[in-house]
Order: C-alpha cells, then sequence, then structure tokens
C-alpha cells in the first residue's frame, strides 16, 4: 500500500539521519474506503494524488506547530505492507480524517519512493497559510481563503536519492 507521510524538512532530516520514519505510530494518507467514496472516482491515479493533498494539509499543521522549521510543506511517499497501516473506525466518518491511516511501526527510508515538497517561490503562501490555520478552524472564510492558498502550490517530486540536497 502506498502511503503519504506528512512532514516537515526537520523531521525529513531527522528520518533521513536516522534511516527510518519513526518510531510508530505514525498517521499517514493512503487511499481508503472512505476516501473513495468521498473522491467519487476509480481513477487509482486521481485516488492517490487525494490522499498525497490530504497529507500535504497535514504537513501545513506541522509547520504551524513548529516556528523553527522552514515553511514549506512535505510529503513522504512509502509502501508498505497493507497490514502495517490500519484505519481507525471511530474517525472513519470523521471529514477531517479522509485517508487517515495509521502505521504501527517505524517505516524504513528504503520504503520511500519519493519526497514531495515544496518550492521555495511556496513559502510566503505556506507561511501565511499556517499563520491563518486557527482562525480558518474556527470558521474564518477569509483564513480558509488564505490556507487554501497554499494547496494552489503544487508539491514538487523528488527522487529519495536527493532527500540529502533538501535538507541542507
Amino acid at each position: 500500500m502506498r502511503v503519504y507521510v506528512p512532514l516537515t524538512l526537520t523531521s525529513l532530516a531527522e528520518a533521513h539521519r536516522a534511516g527510518e520514519l519513526g518510531p510508530g505510530p505514525l498517521t499517514a494518507y493512503a487511499v481508503t474506503p472512505a476516501l473513495r467514496e468521498w473522491y467519487l472516482s476509480d481513477d487509482i491515479e486521481e485516488l492517490e494524488y487525494a490522499a498525497l493533498n490530504r497529507a500535504a494539509g497535514a504537513s501545513l499543521r506541522l509547520v504551524a506547530g513548529d516556528p523553527s522549521t522552514a515553511r514549506r510543506r512535505v510529503v513522504l511517499a512509502a509502501d508498505v505492507p497493507d497490514s502495517a497501516a490500519s484505519v481507525d473506525p471511530d474517525r472513519g466518518l470523521d471529514a477531517g480524517a479522509l485517508g487517515e491511516v495509521r502505521i504501527a511501526g517505524a517505516v524504513p527510508l528504503a520504503k520511500a519512493a519519493a519526497v514531495h515538497v515544496d518550492s521555495d517561490e511556496a513559502a510566503a503562501d505556506v507561511t501565511a497559510a499556517a499563520e491563518a490555520l486557527g482562525a480558518a478552524d474556527l470558521g474564518d472564510d477569509d483564513a480558509q481563503f488564505t490556507v487554501d492558498g497554499a494547496e494552489d502550490h503544487e508539491l514538487l517530486w523528488y527522487a529519495t536519492q536527493e532527500i540529502a540536497n533538501l535538507i541542507d
């Protein structure tokens, strides 16, 4: 199963040094039955893209919670056995948890397929979105517009061999 793990550049650097993401449990996003139903598509590429975007939203929350990290969203795509990822049945109907899975243990970076990271040009919009996140959560439409501004930026694809260059 392909999972998308939300990170920051700081946590990506830590994982790179350790050779793995973890310890578990880890929150990730994947094509779950609830995500399939919500997205209403059978196209696996579209569903994977939806899971990636859910992880990018979670990464924004991590960025907002760590003022010392670079203002760029980071998502690591990894392949794990289906049995390694589970859906929390208590959160299955929560719209905020669509596609969310828990991975019980650490994920070796050798299982990583790619890393998706905001470009440098997205940093200003990601910074503004991180600052507006709390107000958006409380229903402020202007703040939500600012958060959506970060989502307008496509994450760039990087091979796992390029991680060292991203974290320098």
